[in-house]
């Protein structure tokens, strides 16, 4: 196989397996984000793959890495809310009806 190729199955690769870990572990926080993480991670890596393929601007993909980091700071910041407020990262501990 040509390398590009090998590279793009291994980023589709990490994708799915990001999204199986998060539609499996949708019941704790922490996993759910590193989930989300490592999904991205594998967009943008085939994203860096298509743009130097394609000849397009890389800046692009530095827009995107810079949204990943923003969306992983907001989700530990949730989790620290989270865990301050429940004592758990677990789902099924929480109340809707508490204030």
């Amino acid at each position: 196989m040509n390398f590009s190729v090998m590279s793009v199955l291994v980023s589709l690769v990490m994708i799915f397996c990001g999204l199986s870990g998060f539609v499996s572990y949708h019941k704790h926080l922490l996993n759910s984000l590193l989930s989300l993480e490592f999904m991205m991670l594998g967009i943008f890596w085939l994203l860096g793959l298509e743009l130097t393929n394609v000849g397009g601007e890389i800046y692009f993909s530095l827009f995107f890495l810079v949204l990943v980091v923003c969306e992983g700071s907001l989700g530990l910041s949730l989790l620290v809310l989270i865990v301050r407020s429940h004592g758990s990262d677990y789902f099924k501990s929480f109340n809707v009806l508490e204030c």
